[in-house]
C-alpha cells in the first residue's frame, strides 16, 4: 500500500494574516449601503449623514447625468464589447478624449477604466530598471503600485518637502539612469493638503525629468473651471484625473501630449488589454463635463464648507494637518481610539470611516471627512456639536 503523503494547510499563510489582521484591529470588511441623495446613505435602514464620499459636488444624482446614462445605453447598449483597440473604440469615446483635452487646456487626452489602473500601468510603460522614481512619501497605492510593477529604483522624498527632492535630483544626475520621473499628487487624498505645482514644475525643467502628477482629487474642484490644479499647465508631462470623485461617474484620464498618448495607446498594458468604458458611463461623463464650467457656485460652497469645519475642529482642540481642501482628516493616532470614534459618530447618524495602517502610517489613524457642496450649514453644525460631546467626554 503505498504511503500517504500529508501536505500542510495550503492556506494556512490565509489564516495567518487574517488573524495579524484581527490581533492589530486592522481586519476590514464590507457592509452595503443604499445612496438616498447627494448626502444621506442608508445602512441597515439606519439614515446616515455621509462625510466619507468623493463625490464633490453631489453629481452623481445629478439629473442631467442620469439621462445622459440612459440615452447613451439606449443607443450604443450597455457594454463596450471590447478592448479600445479591437472594436471598443466608439465614437463617443473619441469625442470626449477631444473635449477632456480642450477643457484641461492639453493637445491629448486618453480614457482608462479606473484611476488605479491608469496609475499603476502608465508608470510600467514609462519606466524600466535603469529609471529612477522620485516620489513624495505620501503618494497613493496606485502609484506606489505602478513603481514597483516597473522595477525602477525609488526614493521617496520627505512629505511635500520639495528642498529634499531637489537634493535627491543633484545626488541624481549624474547618475546612469536612463530616465528620472517625479511622481506626486496634487491633492493628497488622506492627508487634503495639496502640492506646490510651480516649483515641481520648476524642478523638472530644470533637472529634465518627467513630470507625472495626479490630480484625482482636485479635478472637478479645483482650477480653471474645476479642471484641476494641473490643467493649463503643458509644462507638466503626465497628468491623471478621475471620473469617480467629483465627476460622479467611474473611469479615469490622462492629459498630455500627442505624442504620448500615441505612445500609450501602444505601449501601456492597463490601457490595450481592458474592455473600453461602456457607453452609460460615457453618457455621464460627458455630461458631467459639460456642467463643469457652469459649477464655480457649488465649488465656493465647497471651499466653504471645507474652510469652516477646519477652524471649527481646530477650535476644538483637533489637529487637522495642513488640510487646505476638502479633505478634513482629524487625527487621532491610536488606532482602537480611531475605530472608537468612527463607531460613535455611526450611532450618532453620522458615517465618518476610520482610516488605519497599513493605509496611512502607523500611529496617524484619523477620521478622513470628506465634504461635498451639498452639505448644508445645519448637517455641518450637527457634525461639529457631535465632535465637541466626543471630545469632552
Amino acid at each position: 500500500m503505498a504511503h500517504q503523503v500529508v501536505y500542510p494547510d495550503k492556506f494556512a499563510f490565509i489564516d495567518q494574516a487574517l488573524a495579524e489582521r484581527s490581533q492589530t484591529r486592522r481586519l476590514r470588511s464590507l457592509y452595503p449601503l443604499y445612496p438616498e441623495d447627494a448626502v444621506y446613505v442608508l445602512k441597515q435602514e439606519q439614515r446616515l449623514l455621509n462625510f466619507s464620499s468623493n463625490d464633490y459636488l453631489g453629481l452623481s444624482k445629478h439629473p442631467l447625468l442620469i439621462r445622459a446614462a440612459q440615452h447613451y445605453i439606449s443607443q450604443y447598449g450597455t457594454g463596450a464589447t471590447a478592448s479600445r483597440l479591437v472594436a471598443g473604440t466608439y465614437d463617443i469615446h473619441q469625442q470626449i478624449e477631444q473635449k477632456l483635452a480642450v477643457a484641461c487646456g492639453r493637445e491629448a487626452a486618453l480614457v482608462f477604466t479606473s484611476g488605479f489602473q491608469a496609475n499603476s500601468t502608465i508608470l510600467v510603460s514609462l519606466l524600466d530598471r535603469q529609471s529612477l522614481v522620485l516620489c513624495d512619501r505620501l503618494i497613493h497605492n496606485s502609484l506606489i503600485q505602478g513603481i514597483l510593477a516597473s522595477r525602477a529604483t525609488f526614493i521617496r522624498y520627505r512629505h511635500n518637502d520639495l528642498n529634499h527632492l531637489e537634493e535627491l535630483l543633484k545626488q541624481a544626475i549624474d547618475q546612469s539612469y536612463s530616465r528620472i520621473l517625479i511622481v506626486t499628487e496634487t491633492v493628497f487624498s488622506m492627508d487634503g493638503d495639496r502640492s506646490n505645482i510651480d516649483v515641481l514644475i520648476q524642478l523638472a525643467q530644470q533637472y529634465n525629468t518627467i513630470l507625472y502628477l495626479d490630480d484625482a482629487h482636485a479635478v472637478g474642484v479645483l482650477g480653471k473651471n474645476g479642471m484641476g490644479l494641473a490643467a493649463y499647465h503643458p509644462e507638466i508631462d503626465v497628468v491623471v484625473g478621475t471620473f469617480g470623485k467629483a465627476f460622479g461617474s467611474f473611469g479615469a484620464f490622462v492629459t498630455c501630449s500627442k505624442k504620448l498618448r500615441d505612445y500609450f495607446i501602444n505601449f501601456c498594458p492597463g490601457f490595450i488589454y481592458t474592455t473600453a468604458l461602456p457607453p452609460g458611463v460615457m453618457g455621464a461623463i460627458e455630461a458631467a463635463l459639460e456642467l463643469m464650467p457652469m459649477l464655480d457656485q457649488d465649488r465656493f460652497q465647497l471651499s466653504q464648507n471645507a474652510n469652516h469645519l477646519c477652524a471649527q475642529f481646530q477650535q476644538i482642540g483637533y489637529n487637522i494637518g495642513a488640510s487646505n481642501s476638502q479633505i478634513i482628516p482629524l487625527y487621532i493616532g491610536d488606532e482602537a481610539k480611531t475605530l472608537r470614534l468612527s463607531q460613535w459618530l455611526e450611532e450618532q447618524g453620522i458615517l465618518a470611516i476610520a482610516i488605519r495602517p497599513p493605509t496611512v502610517p502607523s500611529n496617524t489613524s484619523r477620521i478622513r471627512f470628506a465634504l461635498s457642496s451639498q452639505h448644508r450649514s445645519n448637517q455641518l453644525d450637527y457634525l461639529v456639536h457631535t465632535i465637541r460631546s466626543w471630545h469632552e467626554h
